[in-house]
């Protein structure tokens, strides 16, 4: 009977044993940063939309004014303190490339570019990331990591090439200096987030571009014409609120929890997602190839996932 006893007090019990906080904060931070990706693959549609009302440069300023009512509101709400000295230097590179430059290169880019061609250009924004993450944390993410992130990068290239007819245009050419802004602005502000709340770090940042928003907005407004339809109207709404607030919210706390190399292997889906929204709310003719380069995509996401970082 001793034998017996002690066999079934040293055998583990499954059913017990509570999940490793470790474990459950990777799982909450990559449903967070999956959110972010969700909310932000419905940008190219919604600026798409937007640009049926307003011109290019007024449909940047007001996004940026409204995001920046918005997140004000909620650090005022919460009575929240401004950041240290030490922050704000942080929260410029996140502004600069977050909350102007890439809502202004991509947004003259969609003037002549479908969204189903720049999604996929756009689609090398995680190696961009993981690169820019590399050199500003000194951190190596391992072998496996890059390897498959540089698949998955390959996937999206030889996708854009076949797309394109191997020439670029100049909108190529603003989606690619997107990506080096937006990078830099994804890697400050994941650092930051480990610091301050990631909401904090979008609101102050929204806040920081006010009056540079409100100032712009009223020069463009009035060299742009303006022509409200439902479509525009819905368009501003959501690169307002949904992709520069919420899904910038989800997608810096996302990052926080799991690193800014394993988050920015998520936004690999991010084209293909927004492939997808192309065709059902701007009725875009889907490439053959889309589904071939999503699954090749998708298990390249995987193994980023799996690899040690």
């Amino acid at each position: 009977m001793r034998v017996q006893n002690s066999a079934i007090a040293s055998a583990p019990i499954a059913v017990d044993t509570p999940p490793s906080p470790r474990r459950s904060g990777d799982r909450a931070g990559t449903a967070l940063a999956a959110t972010g990706v969700v909310a932000f693959s419905l940008t190219f549609p919604s600026t798409v939309w937007g640009l049926d009302s307003f011109g290019p440069w007024s449909l940047v300023s007001l996004r940026s004014v409204l995001a920046a009512l918005v997140a004000g509101g909620f650090l005022l709400a919460f009575r929240v303190p401004p950041p240290e000295r030490r922050h704000w230097g942080s929260l410029l590179v996140v502004a600069g490339g977050v909350v102007v430059g890439f809502p202004l290169l991509t947004t003259l880019a969609l003037r002549s570019s479908s969204t189903s061609h720049a999604a996929v250009v756009v689609g090398l924004l995680p190696l961009t990331t993981a690169v820019f993450a590399a050199l500003r944390t000194g951190r190596r993410p391992s072998r496996a990591f890059w390897l498959a992130a540089l698949a998955g990068a390959a996937v999206v290239v030889a996708f854009t090439v076949s797309q394109s007819g191997g020439a670029l245009r100049t909108a190529d050419l603003y989606l690619f200096a997107a990506l080096l802004v937006c990078a830099a602005g994804y890697t400050e502000g994941g650092r930051l987030a480990a610091e301050l709340p990631g909401w904090q770090v979008v609101g102050w940042a929204l806040v920081l571009c006010l009056p540079l928003a409100v100032a712009g907005s009223a020069v463009a407004l009035a060299y742009e014409p303006v022509r409200l339809t439902a479509q525009g109207v819905a368009g501003l709404a959501w690169v307002s609120c949904g992709s520069a607030f919420f899904g910038l919210y989800v997608w810096y706390r996302g990052m926080a929890a799991i690193g800014i190399p394993r988050a920015s292997q998520l936004q690999l889906a991010q084209p293909l997602l927004t492939l997808l929204w192309s065709v059902a709310l701007l009725g875009e003719d889907l490439a053959p190839a889309a589904p071939v380069a999503a699954v090749a995509v998708l298990v390249c996401i995987a193994a980023t996932q799996r690899a040690r970082t």
